[in-house]
């Protein structure tokens, strides 16, 4: 159902409040440059720190701009059961294409309570495709190969955004779950040996800065075109390390402040970057023509 080259886009802010003209334009931007779909309010996207209406106001602002040309799954996971499915219904209300829901953080459920969970959203929300979001350096737990399987049984669970890095468990995920059930790298710095494993897309950051070479890096691998892919992998390594010299999304926020689509600003208890990173991503920028 999702594949592809997706973006984790970010919000931009400007004076404390969501900069809804940047944001448009990022997202016109990146359907311009190849991106397959439009992901709103994830981590890259700050949605620890957005109010309930801010956060539908984000998603709401990406479906009218992106106009049906490509998906918009909204992240609307939280460490709450009741809460994620009433930020899903609402999802769902604002003609979103589906929902990206990480797993519940902080509480650290044991793998059957993420199951009920997940099993509870998918439940109140019928017929909406749901993707996991497994990311244990934010969440503190692991959603295992054999709880995503168990989930992939339930019709609207479409797939998962696999971002542990580990390949081993991306392995394991896609032979235990089969080839109907997507698994999307969410990892940068893996993105290409998922797609070797069986993976059918990614959702990046990197794509926010490069969304052209991304998508290209897609493209080249379905195409069959391995040595171009390859080629491409490389050719966004220093991004991808530069996009994570501090927190996500720091650095690629700070990124986009250079190129001119978007002012530098966050809430906090993010801030600014050291001036150390700040040379070496700028550098960075440069050696790829970026700026």
């Amino acid at each position: 159902m999702f594949e592809g080259s997706m973006v984790a886009i970010v919000t931009p802010f400007k004076k404390g409040k969501i900069d809804e003209k940047a944001f448009a334009g990022l997202v016109n931007w990146q359907i311009e440059q190849g991106t397959q779909a439009i992901i709103p309010c994830g981590t890259t996207g700050e949605s620890a720190t957005l109010d309930y209406d801010e956060h539908y106001r984000v998603i709401e602002l990406a479906v009218k701009t992106a106009k049906g040309r490509v998906p918009v799954i909204a992240g609307t996971g939280a460490n709450s059961t009741d809460e994620t499915i009433m930020m899903t219904e609402k999802a769902v209300s604002l003609k979103a294409d589906g929902a990206l829901l990480v797993a519940p953080y902080y509480n650290k459920p044991t793998q059957q309570g993420i199951y009920l969970h997940y099993k509870a959203v998918s439940g109140a929300v019928k017929g909406f495709p749901l993707l996991l979001y497994n990311v244990p350096g934010r969440t503190a737990l692991n959603i295992l190969p054999e709880t995503v399987a168990r989930l992939s049984e339930i019709r609207n669970i479409v797939g998962i955004k696999e971002a542990t890095g580990d390949m081993k468990q991306a392995s394991e995920i896609i032979r235990l779950c089969g080839s109907g059930f997507t698994v999307l790298s969410g990892d940068d710095f893996t993105t290409l040996p998922m797609y070797a494993l069986g993976g059918r897309g990614a959702i990046s950051v990197t794509a926010n800065v490069a969304p052209g070479l991304e998508a290209a890096m897609w493209d080249a691998w379905k195409a069959g075109d391995r040595e171009k892919a390859v080629r491409l992998h490389y050719e966004l390594e220093p991004l991808n390390k530069a996009m994570f010299l501090e927190t996500n999304p720091i650095p690629v926020k700070t990124a986009l402040s250079m190129m001119g689509r978007i002012k530098e600003e966050f809430r906090l208890p993010l801030c600014e970057m050291s001036g150390e990173n700040r040379k070496k991503l700028e550098k960075t920028l440069k050696a790829s023509r970026l700026i």
